[in-house]
């Protein structure tokens, strides 16, 4: 094992290097971009809005000016959300064309490559359960875990809330001119409960799961680096491992295609997945900590 994958005792800092290799492309380059785009424009967003939210609160005069101000934290959370509105449509784009060239709609929804909730992943979550009290097998997932679709459905949802009541907010002028003004007052109220909700699941549930479960801890930057070890997928997700069969004598593609062999990503991949999953994992941190401050004292 080289020295870039070792932490302390041998065990790779990152999950995604653990296991017997080779590496497998998990995630193209499309959806690292878009994950890493709506991870930073988030938490722009965030630390830009919460000053407004909590403007009563000690740290948030000090929040502000670290912005240049509020007229200038204003714009940029302005132009944030602009980022995320544009990644919203864009995906909403992507999916409705790849829905309509779709040869077999219901297994591209409700299959096992889906990345929508089904009743297998509630069979698995109740499976799941009966393995974490010793009552059965654990159950073994395909391509996505009902984990991993939750966190797509609420990081989904969670936007499509925020960008919607955002962009009332940012045009009140030309959606005054057909709604009534309450929906106004309803969208202020929504957009900033929201922000914090969706804040305190991706720190609960959506870092637990990827950073801080006893298997990944302190990180998985599979989503930075697009790839994992076979055994990696062997133990996140079997059934794809199965599929694949026996890729000893696979050439490695350059090429980020899904389920084949891919080379080591390179040493300044690896640094960037760590820095930045402890980056965003502390700043999630602190986003909570903050939002509870106000409630708490």
């Amino acid at each position: 094992m080289k020295r870039r994958d070792v932490f302390f005792d041998g065990v790779a800092l990152d999950a995604a290097h653990r296991g017997r290799r080779p590496y497998i492309w998990r995630f193209t380059v499309g959806q690292r971009v878009l994950h890493g785009v709506l991870v930073v424009a988030f938490f722009v967003l965030a630390f830009t809005g919460l000053p407004l939210r909590f403007s009563c609160v000690v740290w948030a005069p000090r929040l502000m000016a670290l912005w240049g101000g509020a007229r200038t934290a204003g714009l940029i959370h302005r132009w944030a959300g602009g980022v995320v509105l544009a990644c919203f449509a864009g995906y909403l784009g992507y999916a409705a064309v790849a829905l309509v060239r779709a040869r077999d709609r219901r297994a591209l929804l409700w299959g096992p490559e889906s990345i929508l909730l089904g009743w297998r992943d509630f069979r698995e979550f109740w499976q799941m359960l009966r393995w974490a009290v010793g009552k059965g097998e654990r159950p073994r997932f395909g391509r996505y875990s009902y984990r991993e679709k939750f966190n797509y459905l609420m990081v989904f949802a969670g936007l499509g809330v925020i960008a919607a009541s955002g962009l009332l907010l940012w045009f009140p002028e030309f959606f005054g001119r057909f709604l009534p003004g309450v929906v106004f007052n309803v969208a202020t109220i929504v957009h900033s409960y929201q922000v914090m909700l969706l804040a305190a699941l991706i720190v609960a549930y959506h870092f637990f799961d990827v950073h801080l479960r006893s298997t990944k801890f302190p990180l998985d930057g599979v989503m930075v680096t697009g790839r994992a070890t076979l055994g990696y997928m062997e133990e996140e997700h079997p059934l794809v491992a199965e599929r694949l069969g026996d890729v000893a004598g696979q050439a490695p593609s350059p090429r980020p295609v899904a389920d084949r062999v891919a080379p080591p990503p390179p040493r300044w991949l690896g640094v960037l997945s760590a820095a930045s999953g402890m980056l965003f994992l502390a700043l999630g941190v602190l986003l909570v900590v903050l939002g509870l401050w106000d409630v708490l004292c």
